[in-house]
C-alpha cells in the first residue's frame, strides 16, 4: 500500500481523485506525503507547497477543503442512490491484483455483483471490427472458462469484447466490464442490452466518476484495469498497432500470463495476434490452453471445446456429404462452390440451409460461405 493502514473515509478518497487537475501522479505523491487523503485535506498551503511535483493550480483546488469534501458527498450519494459505491484502495474488496499494479486506480466505482472481484479471472481483448471467426472465437472461450470457474475481464467495446462477455454471461460465469467513462454513460449504445446484464449478473467498473464522458485518452488508461484485473490476457484478433497489444504488453509489465489466437496467416485483423506468438505469447486453441497456466489450478474435467468447434456431424445424404467435402474453413463464393460440387442453384441452397442450421457451415457478408470444423 502507498500510505499507512489508517482507514479514511470513503468520501474523502473520492473528493481527493475529483480536485480539478490533479491527476494519478498527483494523488499518489500527496498519499506518499501525507500518509491519506485525509491527510492531504487536512494540510495547510504551505505544506501542500512543500510537496515535489505538485502544482500551483493543484493547490488551489485542495485549499477550498469544505468545497472538496462537499464534492466527495455529493459524489457518494450519487452513487448509492443508482445502486453503485466506491472501493478505496485500502478497502478489504479492493481487488489484490489491481492493487499490485504500479498505478492503481485510488478509488474504483462499481456497479453489480463486487465479490466476482476476487475471483480467478483473465482478461479477452481484441479488435472493434472483429470476423466471424473473431467473434466466435471470442465467445467459445469465454462460455468455456466459466465452465472452470474462470472469469472473463474486457472493455465493453463492440467485437471481440461484447462476445467475451456475453459468452461468459451466457454459461453463468463471472464477467467484469472496465469502462472507460462513468458507470452512468453506457458507451457504445449498440451494447445497451449488454451494459445492462452485466450490471445484474456480473460487475461493472470504472476508475471515473459519474457523467465522465467517453473521451479517447481514457482507453489506454482503462485498459490498464483491465490488465491489473487480470491473471492473464488472450488477444483473439488485433491489429499489428491496437489497444489490445498495449493490454497485452501492460499484462507483461504487470508479470501476468499473455496468450493469442491464432488466425488465418493473411489475415491483418490477427497481425497483432500472430507478432505476439512470434514474441513467445502462448498459443490458444482451448479454454485448458489457458487455464493450465493460471496460478494453483488444477485441471480437471470441464470444458474442452476447442476454439470454433461445434457438434457431432449427422448423418448425411450423398449430395449434402459431397458438398460439404468442397467446403473449407477458408470462405469461399457460392459460385464456386456450385462449379466444384456440380450442384445446380436451387439444391445448393437448400444444401447449405441444412449445413448452417445444423453448424456445420456459417454464411459470411458477401455470401461467402466457410466450414465450422466439427468436434
Amino acid at each position: 500500500m502507498k500510505g499507512d493502514k489508517k482507514m479514511a473515509p470513503i468520501q474523502d478518497w473520492i473528493a481527493l481523485s475529483l480536485v480539478p487537475g490533479l491527476g494519478l501522479n498527483g494523488y499518489w505523491r500527496l498519499i506518499d506525503c501525507f500518509h491519506s487523503p485525509t491527510g492531504v485535506l487536512r494540510a495547510s498551503q504551505k505544506e501542500l507547497h512543500r510537496v515535489p511535483g505538485i502544482q500551483n493550480r493543484q493547490i488551489a483546488g485542495l485549499v477550498s477543503r469544505d468545497t472538496v469534501l462537499r464534492a466527495g458527498r455529493e459524489e457518494l450519494e450519487k452513487l448509492e442512490s443508482g445502486g453503485a459505491e466506491a472501493l478505496s484502495f485500502e478497502d478489504s474488496s479492493y481487488p489484490a491484483l489491481l492493487r499490485q499494479i504500479a498505478d492503481p486506480p485510488p478509488v474504483i466505482y462499481i456497479l453489480g455483483k463486487k465479490e466476482l472481484l476476487q475471483g480467478d479471472a483473465v482478461a479477452i481483448v481484441g479488435s472493434r471490427a472483429a470476423t466471424v471467426y473473431g467473434k466466435r472465437t471470442a465467445f467459445s472461450l469465454a462460455e468455456s472458462l466459466a465452465r472452470f470457474k474462470v472469469g472473463v475481464v474486457s472493455g465493453l467495446a463492440l467485437g471481440i469484447d461484447a462476445e467475451a462477455h456475453a459468452g461468459s454471461l451466457a454459461a453463468g460465469g463471472a464477467t467484469v466490464a472496465v469502462l472507460g467513462c462513468g458507470l452512468d454513460v453506457v458507451y457504445p449504445r449498440q451494447n445497451s442490452n449488454l451494459y445492462r446484464k452485466i450490471s445484474a449478473h456480473g460487475v461493472l467498473v470504472s476508475e471515473y466518476p459519474l457523467g465522465t464522458r467517453p473521451e479517447g485518452f481514457r482507453f489506454p488508461a482503462r485498459n490498464r484495469i483491465i490488465a491489473g484485473l487480470s491473471q492473464g490476457v488472450v488477444v483473439v484478433e488485433a491489429a499489428k498497432k491496437s489497444g489490445s497489444l498495449i493490454t497485452a504488453q501492460l499484462a507483461l509489465d504487470y508479470d501476468r500470463e499473455v496468450f493469442a489466437v491464432p488466425g488465418q496467416v493473411d489475415s491483418h485483423k490477427s497481425a497483432g495476434a500472430h507478432w505476439l506468438l512470434q514474441q513467445g505469447a502462448k498459443l490458444v486453441l482451448r479454454a485448458e490452453d489457458i487455464v493450465e497456466e493460471l496460478p494453483g489450478r488444477i485441471m480437471s474435467c470441464g470444458g474442452d471445446e476447442s476454439v470454433g468447434k461445434r457438434g457431432k456431424v449427422p448423418d448425411l445424404d450423398p449430395d449434402t456429404e459431397r458438398l460439404l467435402n468442397h467446403i473449407e474453413p477458408y470462405p469461399q463464393t457460392r459460385d464456386q462452390l456450385m462449379k466444384h460440387s456440380g450442384l445446380i442453384p436451387a439444391r445448393l441452397s437448400e444444401l447449405l440451409l441444412f449445413l448452417e442450421l445444423e453448424g456445420l457451415v456459417e454464411v459470411l457478408p458477401g455470401d461467402k460461405i466457410r466450414r465450422v470444423e466439427e468436434s
